[in-house]
């Protein structure tokens, strides 16, 4: 017999517990042990509920429960709890709540193991908007890997679910040691540095590993002497570097096939 949705928005209620739990999927620790993490947003929700992720606990005001009766109807299994917007804040990780926030299973940590195909390897990414905005970059020029050391920021901070806008969904995100990743890849492995070589005249590869380094401290020495081939934008202006995620961006414009 099919779920009474609304039943169970009635049924179910916020408790101290789960309020407690929820605020603290914030912490990477927590997010961990409960193997979960926060969704937030109108845009962001109705993408998890459309792609039948696996979502944990539906938590929504009212009207927006009613209004996307559809979409929660695909999550037989969620919890389903109807809260007034003063509940809502109390378990938000944003400064103004929106009208609806998920828990959302984390998915199972699988070893990269793409093909001949364009990657992006991550090393020790820091700023949680480069990071999601980094995986924005890649669900538009579909890519299907990111590989990230495990001194990078989570991916699944609050913060990077919001600049990466749903790439979460498209993008396969792995963890794991860059050295050994690169020891095994039989692709090209192109380090983004600023001593390598002019990207406008660069002949590039029908696929490789692009290497992303540090904010501040780049490319650890290790990994940048891995590198086939370093290549850099070329600089016009007084800079002293570019952003890691505009990098990334104007590189992938240049290097992948339209």
């Amino acid at each position: 017999m099919e779920k009474n949705i609304f039943y169970a928005y009635f049924a179910a209620m916020l408790s101290k517990a789960q309020v407690k739990d929820i605020r603290s999927l914030t912490q990477y620790k927590s997010r961990i042990e409960q193997g979960a993490f926060i969704v937030e947003g109108d845009k962001m929700a109705k993408e998890w509920l459309a792609a039948r992720a696996p979502v944990k606990t539906i938590i929504g005001l009212k009207g927006w429960l009613s209004q996307n009766e559809a979409l929660v109807a695909l999550h037989q299994d969620a919890q389903v709890i109807e809260v007034t917007e003063d509940e809502l804040a109390r378990v938000s990780a944003l400064q103004t709540p929106n009208a609806v926030l998920l828990v959302v299973h984390l998915p199972k940590e699988e070893k990269a193991k793409p093909g001949k195909e364009w990657i992006l390897a991550l090393d020790r990414l820091q700023d949680p908007g480069n990071m999601g905005t980094i995986i924005r970059i890649a669900d538009w020029y579909g890519i299907r890997h990111i590989v990230a050391s495990p001194d990078s920021v989570d991916f699944y901070n609050a913060k990077v679910l919001q600049s990466a806008m749903g790439g979460h969904l498209r993008v396969q995100l792995h963890q794991a040691d860059l050295a050994s990743f690169l020891k095994e890849t039989t692709l090209p492995i192109l380090a983004a540095a600023l001593d390598g070589h002019n990207i406008y005249e660069f002949k590039k590869p029908e696929a490789a590993v692009l290497l992303i380094g540090n904010e501040s401290k780049g490319i650890s020495p290790e990994l940048l002497n891995m590198a086939t081939s370093r290549v850099t934008i070329p600089r016009i202006g007084e800079a002293e570097s570019l952003n890691a995620a505009v990098a990334t961006g104007i590189l992938c414009a240049l290097l992948l096939p339209h």
